[in-house]
């Protein structure tokens, strides 16, 4: 393959933004997001108007309308949400971080697998935390987040195409 199409969520720092400059280095094509308070507060809010699942397949869509197909997916946008004790969270901050953590990879998966199975090639990583193994004071409402985003990833998951993977 000579210059693949990476996406990548979650790209502005740490793992995500080594990842981004990790495939940059090998020649590949790569579509990149992340969030910053002010820019995700915005975010949010235009999401919260669209739906994040619009975002997503929009998000996709683009991707291949400009570079004509998605050859690597990596999901790694993730928020910690509020830390703090279980019993000052709130339905608000659960709610907010299982969105980012768990739906928002699901329906990235979703409409990364749309291009995928269609194309009949392709590879999607979603990374996680240690802390989904280890958990840490404070941050049980991320910790438990991370968890089921890690159970998906023990095992790589097969479709009919090859390497469409999860770790």
């Amino acid at each position: 393959m000579s210059s693949p199409v990476v996406l990548i969520t979650g790209a502005l720092t740490g793992i995500g933004r080594a990842t981004a400059l990790a495939f940059a280095h090998e020649g590949a094509r790569a579509v990149i997001s992340g969030r910053r308070e002010e820019e995700g507060n915005k975010l949010l809010a235009e999401i919260r108007k669209l739906g994040a699942e619009e975002v997503m397949r929009s998000l996709v869509d683009k991707t291949v309308e400009r570079f004509g197909r998605l050859d690597v997916a990596v999901n790694n946008a993730g928020t910690e949400g509020v830390p703090g004790p279980v019993t000052e969270q709130t339905a608000e901050s659960y709610a907010a971080t299982f969105d980012t953590n768990v739906l928002g990879t699901l329906l990235s998966m979703k409409h990364e697998l749309r291009v995928i199975l269609a194309q009949g090639s392709g590879s999607i990583v979603n990374v996680s935390s240690t802390y989904g193994h280890t958990g840490a004071a404070g941050a049980c409402i991320y910790a438990a987040s991370v968890q089921l985003r890690a159970l998906r990833s023990r095992q790589p998951l097969k479709w009919q195409v090859p390497a469409c993977v999860s770790m």
